[in-house]
């Protein structure tokens, strides 16, 4: 499952230690998985909360911050206790993430390997959406549009764990902001991707114009051109490379998974990919079992750090400072 590291102007925990979160969601999400395989397999679905359950922190929104942190330093208060312990800092940087934490779970049964493994998808999917919107003291007002974007889905459940993906990020060059296409960072190069697609089986014709042709059943209509936007993401990113010295090649696609491409004089630096090529394309991706890099990171962080952020404090943040403040 690809890792959403940004999306649009989103706050996103990745910004905090690229060189951290990546790491720990393959581990949590091997860890999780094995954990509600071996539950299925098993039929232990009505014990599968026997463990201390914290997924309610995850999935109760209403529930003041200030609460859940108390309860969990109650919680490890007792356990210290009872157990004569001392909390190192890794624990305690552990205990701050638990208000972003995964608990995988099975409400309803799943019949086929193939249904545990789509629900547990599922599940990963929206905990990916908090970790690309929220930190334990801000938070962003998310479009909830994103959670049913199918196009979104697709990196972040059909690529390997290895992959980071920017979905549409808002880029902050010269005071000024810039929406650039869908960046993805495996370990090996980066791609930017725009998609073109409308409705099934139609044909787009290429051109150097500003304009394009669709073409679908008797009609044709013209649509942008979407080398213009692809380019545009392509010289920024490498401008960055350029100048902090990253050296990883940046790719560029067009993306029509349910239609044609025809450009018979295409640059031969952008991958068309349609209908006839996609498995191919896909499945090249799909079988990159590297790990992560750290040239990957390292490019990651660069472009994190121009992306634009929109969020604001946690009111349980706020009231707390203050709080603190009168004492």
């Amino acid at each position: 499952m690809g890792q959403l590291i940004k999306l649009q102007d989103y706050v996103s925990r990745y910004e905090q230690d690229i060189f951290l979160y990546p790491s720990r969601f393959v581990r949590l999400k091997r860890q999780q998985w094995e954990r509600l395989k071996n539950i299925w397999e098993n039929g232990d679905v009505n014990n599968q909360n026997s463990q201390k359950d914290l997924s309610f922190l995850l999935e109760d929104e209403k529930q003041p911050i200030i609460d859940k942190m108390k309860w969990i330093f109650r919680l490890r208060k007792k356990e210290n206790e009872e157990n004569d312990v001392i909390v190192s800092d890794e624990e305690n940087e552990q205990d701050e993430d638990f208000g972003l934490q995964f608990t995988a779970s099975l409400p309803i049964l799943p019949k086929s390997l193939e249904e545990l493994k789509q629900q547990f998808l599922d599940q990963l999917f929206r905990f990916q959406m908090k970790w690309a919107t929220s930190t334990l003291i801000e938070k962003s007002m998310v479009d909830h549009k994103y959670y049913f974007d199918e196009k979104l889905k697709f990196f972040l459940q059909r690529f390997p764990d290895t992959f980071l993906v920017l979905y549409k990020p808002i880029f902050r060059l010269k005071e000024a902001p810039v929406e650039l296409e869908i960046i993805m960072l495996t370990p090996i190069d980066v791609w930017c991707i725009s998609f073109l697609e409308e409705e099934n089986h139609a044909v787009f014709i290429g051109s150097k114009n500003r304009f394009w042709s669709k073409r679908y059943e008797n009609t044709e209509k013209k649509i942008l051109n979407p080398l213009l936007a692809l380019n545009r993401t392509e010289k920024i990113i490498q401008k960055l490379f350029s100048l902090y010295e990253i050296d990883l090649p940046v790719r560029k696609a067009v993306l029509s998974r349910n239609g044609y491409i025809d450009y018979q004089e295409a640059p031969y630096d952008v991958r068309l990919v349609e209908k006839r090529n996609l498995d191919d394309w896909f499945t090249s991706l799909r079988r990159l079992r590297s790990p992560l890099k750290h040239k990957q990171l390292k490019a990651a962080k660069i472009l994190l750090e121009y992306c634009q952020t929109t969020s604001m404090r946690r009111m349980e943040w706020k009231i707390f400072d203050e709080e603190k403040n009168i004492e």
